[in-house]
């Protein structure tokens, strides 16, 4: 390091994706600390977030895959799965280079597919209000907390009567969140009661609509319209940094459009850029999701367009200028699937060297018990 100006370096080795830098830290002791500081993590995160750039796209069908989304070529799909990840594993958020996967309603990990990192969360049981209550939908988000640079994991579990109560407007609801900071898990007492409404039947089992989208701090969900109940177009929004809920408006929207706030919370900076007509290709349009947008690029011909997830079956650049759909052809996609996007970081999930010195401590502990036990002890009179 001592030929190079050392910030010359560093910002050289920025421009690096992870997997290349996780090879430099074998080269020499003063590259691994450079590499694995929390200031260079935080600032290659930054980089690579403020230029868009080392993005990658997460399909979920019977397995893992990803794709590079500046080409959307090929889904290569996970190799040397952790034992934790198989088939049934759910993505429910991706923040940072963090994905959020859940085996089920108790069984949570975060998994970083840059570095191959995994943490699996502490089992926190569902306490059932009462005996007469049954466990029903859960929705689970998660994200990023700023202030405390702390990385939550929320799960809301709704209660119903029994197997038939697809209703529960008078169910009662358990919300707990993570905090990988703290390794703990803690109970949100303070709901509002707009929760009770927060479950549609097909609302919610279609195209994971239970899974909470971060932005901002915060944690959204789309609250089904109940015209009956005069509930109107809202989003339930929860803030990762104070723990609260709260209500977002959505824009009065008509047909299947695509909108954009441009000032956070406030109905009136809502802006559609575009709508979007069926097409032969597309009959209907059960579920939309915009992944990312391209400007003058796409397929090459210099025109700004949309990436959209439509109805979890196919990916389309959607030109809103010349209203025009152009299906995104992905070489081992699977025919189903749910989309995320991913960056590549190198932020970890633990904090290996604080788990080390634990681990240190744990084996000279170990050690003592066993010299104890192997020498014997006298018992005086």
């Amino acid at each position: 390091m001592s030929r190079f100006p050392l910030d010359v370096l560093i910002d050289t080795f920025y421009l690096l994706p992870v997997k290349t830098l996780l090879r430099f830290r074998a080269l020499s002791k003063s590259f691994c600390s450079l590499i694995d500081g929390p200031d260079f993590i935080k600032h290659h995160l930054e980089h690579s977030l403020s230029t868009k750039s080392r993005l990658i796209l997460i399909l979920k069908g019977l397995h893992l895959y990803t794709v590079d989304l500046d080409s959307l070529d090929k889904a290569i799909p996970f190799s040397e799965y952790p034992e934790s990840i198989w088939g049934g594993t759910e993505v429910f958020g991706s923040c940072n280079g963090l994905l959020a996967l859940s085996n089920s309603d108790q069984d949570f990990l975060l998994f970083n597919p840059s570095t191959r990192k995994l943490f699996k969360l502490p089992v926190e049981i569902i306490e059932l209000p009462n005996d007469s209550c049954i466990r029903g939908f859960v929705f689970s988000g998660f994200g990023y907390d700023h202030v405390n640079d702390d990385y939550k994991v929320v799960r809301m579990v709704r209660f119903k009567q029994d197997e038939d109560d697809n209703i529960g407007w008078f169910s009662e609801y358990e919300v707990k969140v993570f905090s990988l900071k703290t390794n703990s898990w803690s109970r949100i007492k303070k709901l509002p009661n707009y929760l009770r409404f927060m479950f549609q039947f097909y609302f919610h089992l279609m195209h994971r609509r239970g899974y909470g989208v971060y932005a901002c701090g915060v944690l959204h969900w789309v609250l089904p319209r109940r015209p009956e109940l005069g509930v109107g177009n809202l989003i339930v929004a929860f803030d990762l940094v104070d723990e609260e809920f709260r209500v977002l408006p959505q824009p009065d929207y008509v047909k299947v459009d695509v909108w954009v706030m441009k000032e956070y919370g406030v109905k009136e900076s809502w802006s559609k850029l575009f709508s979007i007509e069926r097409s032969r290709s597309i009959s209907s349009f059960r579920f939309l999701k915009p992944l990312a947008y391209s400007k003058g690029c796409g397929d090459g011909d210099g025109r700004d367009k949309i990436l959209l997830d439509v109805n979890g079956e196919k990916l389309v650049w959607y030109d809103w200028k010349r209203k025009r759909l152009k299906t995104v052809r992905i070489k081992g996609a699977p025919d189903s699937f749910g989309t995320f996007l991913c960056v590549e970081s190198l932020i970890p999930l633990i904090d290996e060297k604080k788990q080390q010195r634990q681990e240190k401590k744990r084996n000279h502990n170990r050690k003592k018990r066993d010299d104890f036990l192997s020498k014997g002890f006298k018992l005086v009179l």
